[in-house]
């Protein structure tokens, strides 16, 4: 045992007889520092504080570090990116940067003649220098060279855009801006990557917590070569310009393979490309994670406790609906019960659940799917998306037939959905008695808690908020703030607000008369319904979120 091994041992990081195991695999290689971190038997930190040891260089934790943006700029991103190293310091013409492998010559000569200084390197753990290139490093500079460098190419070339992209070297500029607008949309955690063409300019957009925002321009000579390049990673046809298509890609992120569902629409301007991001490792929650108030956790887990029954999440698109019925979905699959989805398309694969893929091309639509669904004896099934009358009769049959049944609506609140549901058919009956609960759902984003603000709002606001209050014993609230860790925005994440609403006897009762969404909407109230705007109010009590996102996406 000797080098970086034995400095492990020495320090006391890994007992010497599992230090023996991972010799036998690896060797004393860099690989070997990177299985004990996969392997949860050292910690980055401790990893960068041994090789430090081992290679006689200093060790600097990064993480409350205060960097100086001016210092970081000293050194493109790019070249930051590249060699895994970042400038942490700069005293007259020497320059601290820290780096992962203090004896990568190539690296520290390539600083050394981009910055004219004697480079200086210190040791840094892996996982605190990722945290600071989320903060400090974008991709956006790079991007405009290289949509600059392909707008010259498809100026000086007459080679159209085609499948031949597929086999184009990786630094060919149109794959780099496409990996790097990717990779920029992961690490800015954004749920949508929107690239819309213009008369004049092409525009990138990421939504991110909610809220889009623009990312890039650039030139529209660009256009053709990253919509194609963007078609063929997700399979999909790059001659069929006139009607939408759908497709699917998966890249690989820092060790993650992150799936994308891609979808294009043909505009006036050209296709139009949106691409949902799936993080499937971002979605292992628990139902405490969906931070239910007491009152709503108890009746959503009554609902999804029962053998038989259907639930229904409403909302607007992208408003977690999804996220709640997989959590569900978790927390109600074991062993013993037969669990099957059907899906347009299935987002998130679970392990030990039978997941089916719409698929309309070829016949398997949500209908047809659930009929042999209910044929392969399931105990919980979910439904993508309820969308029409056949698909919801169906669902409401399983229901009472001795099936939990899981599916989304899109109403704007829980009393709409049985409204919706004898709107298109269905029976209200029938709807009255297989239903057992529906859950209403939006996102708001919530406080960064690194730069939150406190601030008490006064008496008379309060009140025509109609937010719960003492006058005499004012509430501490809190408002965004603005710092590195969530872009200057004071917000990070999102946080759920829900209305639960369990059927009692008097609502299936309205149901069957065919009451109005706001008679049953007023019943539900009474009988101890939380709305969506007061299921907020707690929030913004708990210094989870703000009033004014509160506002923006309740009614």
């Amino acid at each position: 045992m000797r080098g970086l091994a034995q400095t492990l041992v020495l320090t006391g990081a890994v007992r010497a007889a599992e230090m023996s195991t991972a010799l036998g695999q690896f060797g004393d290689t860099p690989e070997l520092g990177r299985y004990l971190v996969a392997q949860g038997q050292v910690t980055e930190s401790q990893l960068a504080e041994a090789v430090a040891l081992h290679t006689g260089h200093r060790f600097v934790d990064l993480s409350n570090m205060a960097l100086d943006p001016s210092v970081i700029a000293l050194v493109p991103s790019a070249l930051c990116r590249k060699y895994q190293l970042l400038p942490i310091d700069r005293r007259n013409e020497r320059l601290t940067v820290g780096i992962l492998d203090p004896n990568d010559i190539v690296a520290l000569d390539d600083v050394a003649s981009v910055t004219d200084l004697f480079v200086e390197p210190v040791v840094v753990a892996q996982d605190a220098l990722a945290q600071m290139f989320e903060r400090f490093l974008r991709s956006d500079e790079e991007l405009s060279e290289l949509s600059s460098a392909i707008e010259e190419t498809s100026q000086t070339t007459e080679t159209a855009f085609t499948e031949t992209l597929d086999e184009q070297d990786a630094d060919a500029p149109v794959i780099r801006f496409v990996n790097l607008l990717i990779a920029q949309a992961i690490n800015d955690r954004a749920s949508d990557i929107h690239v819309e063409p213009g008369e004049r300019q092409l525009t990138v957009r990421l939504r991110i917590d909610g809220v889009l925002h623009e990312m890039q321009k650039a030139d529209r000579a660009i256009q053709d070569g990253i919509i194609s390049r963007l078609k063929i990673m997700s399979s999909i046809d790059i001659a069929e310009k006139r009607k939408p298509q759908d497709g699917r890609l998966t890249v690989t992120h820092e060790g993650r393979a992150i799936d994308l569902r891609v979808a294009t629409l043909p505009t006036v301007w050209g296709e139009k490309i949106v691409m949902r991001i799936l993080d499937n490792t971002g979605q292992v929650m628990t139902m405490r994670d969906l931070l239910f108030s007491p009152t709503n956790d108890e009746r959503f887990r009554a609902a999804i406790s029962q053998p038989h029954g259907m639930i229904l999440a409403t909302g607007p698109t992208g408003s977690g609906k999804s996220t709640s019925l997989y959590t569900a979905l978790r927390a109600v699959a074991n062993p013993t019960i037969n669990v099957i989805t059907v899906e347009d398309p299935v987002e998130y694969r679970i392990a030990g659940i039978n997941q089916v893929q719409v698929n309309n091309k070829a016949g398997l639509t949500f209908s047809t799917a659930l009929r042999s669904i209910l044929r392969s004896d399931p105990d919980v099934v979910l439904v993508g998306e309820i969308r029409d009358f056949e698909t919801a009769n169906i669902s409401i049959e399983a229901a009472l037939t001795g099936h939990l049944v899981l599916s989304t609506l899109h109403t704007n609140d829980a009393p709409s959905a049985l409204t919706r549901l004898t709107e298109i058919g269905c029976e209200p009956f029938l709807v009255a008695t297989a239903l057992s609960a529906v859950i209403a759902q939006r996102l708001a984003r919530r406080l960064c808690v690194k730069c939150k603000v406190p601030v008490t709002e006064t008496s008379e606001v309060l009140s025509a908020l109609r937010f719960p209050h003492d006058p005499l014993d004012l509430p501490q609230l809190f408002r965004a703030g603005g710092c590195p860790a969530c872009s200057n925005t004071g917000y990070r994440g999102r946080v759920a607000l829900h209305e639960v609403m369990s059927l009692s006897e008097e609502l299936e009762s309205l149901v069957v008369t065919r009451a109005t969404g706001g008679e049953i909407r007023q019943v539900a109230l009474e009988q101890g319904m939380i709305s969506l705007r007061d299921d907020g109010w707690s929030k913004v009590a708990q210094g989870l979120t703000t009033i004014e996102e509160v506002l923006r996406v309740t009614v």
